[in-house]
């Protein structure tokens, strides 16, 4: 294992995964105040302090592990979940699609955002490989966030949002995974099922409209 390399990796990959777990995890917690559940506000979740959000094993000790483990063929982590009791929501079946929805929608604002500040970069004229590649790691986690967060499974986001839109009955039974989701999830994870049919179709559409997105900008700087 190349440790400088390591170092290096760490380095341009750390400001953008604070963000979007830190902005991901405060989005869940500031739409369900919004909706009537101030659980994640009482315990000071809604917050950009990342140390709020950081699971000290899912942050920081697996994706270290994973790395050295596969020589960064494979990573995965998680945050601290943020605390959202969906019977206190004003409307509990359909707002938890909006509080679930927060989360992946704010790292797909965080992708465009970053892709914003490559473009600048370019067009100002910045070479420093560094930040160029730290604006380009901030797209690829977000993107990355935002696709996985949506695979409909329990307890994923998409999960809860698939519950929060299927008729009762049906939901029910979805929500009855919720337990062993996590393992379904890693499984499908390890088989390829994920990356193949839902993470590389996915990230692609979000690259795609993303291009869309700063083409104008582009066009100033030509």
């Amino acid at each position: 294992m190349d440790i400088a390399h390591l170092i290096q990796t760490v380095a341009i990959y750390a400001l953008p995964v604070l963000f979007a777990i830190t902005v991901h995890e405060a989005a869940h917690g500031y739409a369900a105040r919004h909706f009537g559940d101030n659980t994640a506000a009482m315990m000071g979740r809604i917050t950009l302090n990342p140390l709020k959000h950081i699971d000290p094993v899912g942050t920081i000790l697996m994706p270290l592990l994973l790395y050295f483990a596969t020589s960064g063929a494979f990573l995965f982590g998680y945050a601290k979940p943020v605390p959202v009791n969906f019977g206190k929501l004003r409307h509990p079946k359909r707002d938890m699609v909006w509080v679930a929805l927060a989360g992946p929608a704010s790292n797909f604002v965080q992708a465009i955002a970053w892709a914003l500040v490559l473009v600048l970069l370019a067009g100002l004229g910045v070479q420093e490989r560094f930040f160029m590649a730290m604006a380009q790691a901030g797209i690829l986690v977000n993107l990355v966030m935002w696709a996985f967060n949506l695979f409909p499974l329990p307890p994923l986001d998409g999960g809860r949002i698939l519950v929060g839109l299927l008729p009762w009955k049906h939901a029910q039974l979805v929500s009855r995974i919720e337990p062993w989701g996590f393992f379904i999830v890693m499984g499908l994870v390890i088989a390829g099922v994920v990356g193949t049919l839902w993470l590389q179709p996915l990230m692609s559409l979000g690259y795609g409209v993303i291009n869309i997105l700063v083409t104008p900008l582009l066009a100033l700087f030509s």
